[in-house]
């Protein structure tokens, strides 16, 4: 499935992970407001739950007319804004822990997944199947990582070109880490 388009109509969202786009837009949080109520999404509420398909109309609209990047600024703002499992210490845990937080963060049906898979003492793969566009997931990965990473160490989160895109109408994008 591509990007923006969720996998169940079913699918909602709690409000303390929408206001991710708010808090994810700095000095335009008066633009994200104006986004999410144009997509029915006003006023967000942190303990209310709010159609997933809204939400990623939000996404569309604002890679097309503010730009992709913005969507890796808000993807760097879920960990501030969204339910993370406790008991989180390094890196390898706060990876493998977004795709719990996901599943704390969604509900009503079929979500998706992230995949965590290590392949080397400071190095993995994570592959993400769900409906988010490919610069969201990456800023989400990055600012994971850069939560928990040792002192003096550099994360780096590169999209696999050797793996489908949801971009190019793939099921899936896998981005390679390193800290």
């Amino acid at each position: 499935m591509a990007q923006f388009q969720a996998y169940s109509q079913q699918v909602m969202v709690n409000g303390q992970t929408v206001l991710s786009v708010i808090n994810g837009m700095g000095a335009f949080k008066e633009t994200a407001g104006k986004i999410l109520q144009r997509h029915g999404l006003p006023t967000p509420q942190p303990t209310a739950w709010y159609p997933q398909q809204a939400w990623l109309n939000a996404f569309r609209e604002i890679a097309e007319t503010i730009g992709a990047r913005t969507l890796t600024q808000i993807g760097a703002s879920i960990p501030r804004s969204a339910k993370f499992p406790p008991g989180i210490n390094n890196v390898e845990k706060a990876l493998e822990s977004i795709d719990v937080a996901y599943h704390l963060n969604h509900r009503g049906g079929e979500i998706g997944h992230y995949s965590f898979v290590k392949s080397g003492p400071t190095q993995a793969a994570m592959t993400c199947r769900n409906p988010y566009p490919c610069e969201f997931d990456r800023g989400l990965i990055e600012a994971v990582a850069n939560q928990f990473k040792c002192a003096g160490s550099v994360v780096r989160v590169q999209h696999d070109s050797t793996k489908p895109c949801r971009a190019k109408q793939g099921d899936s994008c896998t981005y390679v880490i390193s800290w």
